[in-house]
């Protein structure tokens, strides 16, 4: 990706987890980027093909993460929850904006049926990715047992992230996840 596209893109994240849908314009992520007028426009012509930008480059930027948090695919069950935990701590912590953006684009989707198609394609290749990490660990013996123990994680997983970022009340999560996965196992 070119340097002046992912600038684009991740003043596009930026713009839409502080000031949410309404606040994402071609002419504010310009302005956001410190680009010229139009120069969003060069790369995503309509405000959707800018909405699957920021999908993609969410998702490129979520297995980034992963990759550090973890290095190598996690090896045992307490690497996994390590891994999750991590991942909820940094998703509602110094990621905050980009997981309220996230969000902001799953609730835009629940009305908008192409985006929603859009987020199901890119929460279809996440599931992929960690039906791979449980079947490596054990977890879910078969092809549909994985893909519903992945299912499950991603749910909780969302549930609490969407819990911190909306309560006072933020236990840590690791306990929580613990208890899915010796559930799931």
């Amino acid at each position: 990706m070119s340097d002046k596209r992912s600038t684009v893109l991740d003043a596009a994240i930026d713009l839409l987890g502080r000031e949410g849908m309404r606040g994402l314009t071609h002419r504010g992520v310009d302005s956001a980027a410190g680009l010229p007028a139009g120069s969003t426009s060069n790369y995503f012509r309509t405000r959707r093909a800018l909405l699957e930008g920021v999908l993609d480059r969410l998702v490129d930027r979520d297995r980034a993460d992963a990759a550090a948090l973890i290095g190598p695919a996690p090896r045992t069950t307490d690497d996994l929850v390590e891994l999750f935990v991590g991942y909820v701590l940094t998703a509602t912590g110094p990621d905050v904006v980009r997981t309220r953006a996230r969000y902001a684009l799953f609730v835009e989707a629940a009305s908008v049926a192409e985006l929603r198609a859009a987020v199901q394609q890119r929460r279809d290749e996440l599931r992929t990715w960690g039906i791979g990490m449980l079947t490596t660990l054990g977890i879910g013996t078969d092809a549909g047992d994985a893909e519903h123990c992945a299912r499950v994680l991603m749910d909780y997983l969302d549930g609490v992230i969407l819990h911190r970022l909306t309560s006072e009340d933020e236990p840590h999560p690791r306990d929580g996840i613990r208890r899915v996965l010796d559930a799931l196992l």
